[in-house]
């Protein structure tokens, strides 16, 4: 794996008077840029995340690994939750990343994880069909439950096998899902 120290540039994103923070970093000959979406309580340091960007930009794709509260407004639990709120801040990001010269032609993902999810699904939804894939890891896709049957990019939702509940919110969120893979109306998985 590359040196961090090296090839991860901070990036600070304006967005409606807020200041947000993110490291992105590009491998030579990138085809694509992943944006990680970071849910309530975690952010761009998220050991997890940053084990997945890794292997992501082992494979070739550029990562932006973003916090979409500030440190302050995450201690305020009812924040983690704006969905609305994280999309926006998550939009803002995408248009930024289509305005720098090394990321505005990429292929675009998101990877969301607790309630970065939703908000990387509503994102996703109102992109249309801009947005190659999403990924939530662990997420809370039901909270973004009037945009998923809009959503156009290929969907995956992984959740541990132990967590009955969010199994369960997964289950009924996959079923609002109409996005296609170019062979089929619809993907199947199993939980």
């Amino acid at each position: 794996m590359k040196d961090k120290a090296n090839s991860e540039r901070v990036v600070h994103i304006n967005e409606g008077g807020v200041t947000l923070e993110g490291a992105v970093e590009i491998p030579e000959g990138a085809g694509g840029i992943v944006v990680f979406a970071h849910g309530s309580g975690s952010s761009r340091h998220s050991p997890r995340n940053n084990y997945v960007a890794g292997v992501l930009r082992e494979h070739g794709l550029g990562t932006l690994l973003l916090d979409l509260l500030t440190p302050e407004e995450d201690m305020d639990y009812e924040m983690r939750f704006n969905i609305d709120l994280l999309a926006q801040r998550l939009l803002a990001a995408t248009k930024w990343l289509s305005e720098q010269e090394e990321t505005r032609e990429l292929a675009l993902g998101y990877f969301g994880a607790s309630t970065g999810a939703a908000a990387a699904i509503q994102t996703a939804a109102a992109m249309g069909g801009k947005v190659s894939a999403v990924v939530s890891r662990g997420g809370r896709p039901d909270l973004a439950w009037q945009y998923l049957g809009e959503i156009k990019a290929p969907t995956l939702l992984i959740v541990g096998g132990c967590d009955d509940v969010v199994i369960g919110l997964n289950q009924k969120a996959f079923s609002r899902i109409n996005a296609t893979d170019g062979n089929s109306t619809r993907s199947h998985t199993s939980f």
